[in-house]
């Protein structure tokens, strides 16, 4: 394997697991996508990487039924990883993609994201290097969510805003049962070790850092996520847990905000046409050699994973 394709395995799905009452993960190596509800009406939360819609297709008949379709697909934010599948599932289904308004710059051709920061701390930061730069152009797909009221598809569900980790940045809150999908707001493993992510240990965790561009934000979303006391904690990184509304308090009074990195001490800036503003970039001292480790490492991690979830 060669590093362009490290990341087509982050989405290396393993089947349908239920997790609450009308909701299961569809779990992969590294990034979850969701189905929400029940066979007379359901949603897909997130899509995976670019060429995941054939497994995330057979996954939702796996437990709706054959020839299954959505009311719709909705979008915690617009990362190629959470994203990648849309426009292919959108065209297959006949259904319409939501996002919030704030993320649509991203997701219509108007702006790019904030750069990755190669520079900030931790294993997930060196791997961003062989991340693909751009995400996926969902016209004529894409319409944007009021997040002031519940999505009519998801009954049960409140909107959050969530910023910090893109502008735009959606979590999913069912106050009937306490259950939260979280998107990138938090993860629910450590990706900033290689240990963490190999071994995908169940722990709360600060969003993933190399692109995450407002860290206050950031901050002060998973404060809000933390006051809501939810008793299953499900993001797009990392397993479902549960009883952990106290590893999210915890979480939330000792936020950390990365030492350094472009977007430690100041964030990107971005309003309803995209970004307005980067702060500079740090230089960037990682030797080569470095690099050829981390990628050589994430190349063992990927094919350690898919050897055990083979077994």
């Amino acid at each position: 394997m060669g590093l362009s394709i490290i990341w087509t395995f982050i989405f290396y799905p393993e089947g349908v697991e239920e997790i609450a009452q009308d909701l299961a993960v569809i779990p992969s190596l590294i990034v979850n996508a969701y189905l929400v509800g029940n066979a007379q009406s359901w949603v897909l939360v997130d899509s995976g990487t670019s060429g995941s819609e054939r497994d995330i297709k057979q996954a939702s008949e796996a437990r709706f039924g054959s020839g299954a379709k959505p009311n719709a697909i909705v979008l915690t934010h617009g990362h190629f990883d959470h994203v990648g599948s849309a426009k292919p599932l959108a065209e297959l289904w006949g259904v319409r993609v939501y996002a919030h308004r704030l993320e649509l710059p991203y997701l219509t051709g108007r702006s790019a994201y904030p750069p990755l920061d190669h520079t900030a701390p931790g294993f997930f930061s060196a791997l961003s290097r062989f991340f693909p730069a751009s995400t996926a152009d969902l016209r004529p797909h894409v319409d944007p969510i009021d997040s002031s009221r519940p999505f009519p598809n998801m009954n049960g569900w409140e909107c959050i805003d969530t910023p910090g980790h893109t502008p735009g940045h959606l979590s999913f809150y069912r106050r009937s049962d306490g259950t939260l999908l979280a998107g990138d707001a938090l993860t629910t493993m450590n990706l900033d070790s290689f240990i963490g992510t190999l071994t995908q240990q169940p722990e709360l965790r600060r969003p993933p850092v190399p692109a995450t561009t407002d860290w206050q934000q950031a901050r002060q979303s998973v404060q809000k996520l933390a006051s809501l006391r939810p008793k299953v904690i499900a993001a797009g990184h990392g397993k479902p847990m549960t009883d952990a509304a106290e590893q999210l308090r915890n979480l939330a009074d000792h936020f950390p905000i990365p030492t350094h990195g472009r977007y430690a001490g100041e964030p990107a800036r971005a309003n309803e046409s995209g970004v307005t503003y980067l702060p500079p970039a740090p230089p960037d001292r990682t030797p080569k050699i470095i690099t050829g480790l981390a990628a050589g490492a994430a190349l063992a991690a990927v094919g350690a994973l898919i050897v055990r979830k083979r077994r």
